[in-house]
């Protein structure tokens, strides 16, 4: 039996298309395309819209990332061209996600590594590419204009735009052809601000993917799924400045007290279960990409979204 939602909803959310193959002026193996939904998330046989994606995050210092990443991939971590690689070749993630946690330090002035890094990621993987940025303003117009320039043509995703510190990541996405992460501390009224903000600097709506941001599981992740539903139903009822696809990230989910301090012999296990259960419930909510660290984490969500997507006898 097929279940439908009771109202009639007026709206829908948009499409947004990441990467760019060599017909579309890039180097990738293919493109993604998400939101387009008309319904709530995994609603109708088959669903409205696209099916929720899997991005695989990494980063270019691991230095600052969790441990129980990098205790799993050993020295595979030390590079992030061979990371990407290895990630993308044994585990099937549908993007990479790059954290250029290397200029998080104190004092980062190495910006033409960023060309590197971002060239080298390109070259070792063909999937469609999210970059995430620094989080100082004072280094943002030229850590992206560096990310811009490198991926130009590649339609990145790039982050994380803010209310206090969002043109030169728009000036970057516009000068060069990419599409921005607005990113807003879970509240509905600072999403949907932010995103007429970058409207009225002239990055268009098939440009912006919402970030709500996500917290961990007994760690704010209710206080998310909500402000995610909200978002997702306002989109519905017609309100375009909410009708933008989201992403959501299981960052918190490897720092947590439960994680931290799991018997090592259960760590790669304990990683997989906080990430998986904090990103399961976030498409259901609405997400279109769902991010995880973890890459034991990728297979499992993987069936999860399909076994939502497309069950078993048929009816959803």
């Amino acid at each position: 039996m097929t279940i439908s939602t009771l109202s009639d909803w007026t709206g829908e959310v948009g499409t947004v298309t990441i990467g760019a193959t060599k017909a579309d002026g890039g180097t990738r193996s293919g493109t993604v395309t998400i939101g387009g939904e008309r319904d709530l998330a995994f609603i109708g046989n088959p669903p409205t819209g696209n099916r929720p994606l899997i991005a695989y995050e990494l980063c270019d210092d691991p230095s600052l990332w969790t441990a129980p990443v990098t205790r799993f991939l050993g020295d595979r971590a030390s590079d992030p061209a061979e990371w990407a690689r290895f990630a993308a070749g044994e585990y099937r993630p549908d993007l990479i996600r790059l954290y250029l946690t290397s200029t998080r330090k104190r004092g980062f002035s190495a910006f033409a590594a960023i060309t590197t890094t971002v060239e080298n990621i390109l070259q070792a993987t063909g999937l469609p590419l999210i970059i995430e940025g620094s989080n100082d303003p004072e280094l943002d117009s030229e850590v992206f204009r560096r990310i811009g320039e490198a991926g130009e043509g590649e339609r990145l995703l790039i982050g994380t735009a803010e209310a206090g510190r969002y043109r030169s990541i728009a000036a970057s996405a516009m000068a060069f052809g990419h599409l921005v992460i607005a990113q807003s501390p879970i509240d509905i009224n600072l999403a949907k601000q932010l995103n007429i903000l970058l409207r009225e600097i002239g990055l268009p709506h098939d440009r912006i993917v919402i970030d709500p941001y996500t917290g961990a599981l007994g760690y704010g992740f209710e206080y998310s799924y909500s402000v995610m539903e909200r978002i997702r139903t306002a989109a519905l009822k017609g309100d375009d400045d909410l009708a933008m696809p989201m992403i959501s990230s299981a960052i918190d989910s490897l720092t947590v007290k439960e994680v931290r301090e799991a018997d090592p012999s259960a760590s790669d296990r304990t990683s997989v279960a906080w990430e998986l259960y904090a990103m399961l419930p976030a498409t259901v909510a609405g997400a279109s990409i769902v991010c995880v660290r973890h890459p034991s984490t990728i297979q499992p969500l993987k069936a999860a979204i399909e076994a939502l997507w497309s069950p078993p006898g048929g009816g959803a």
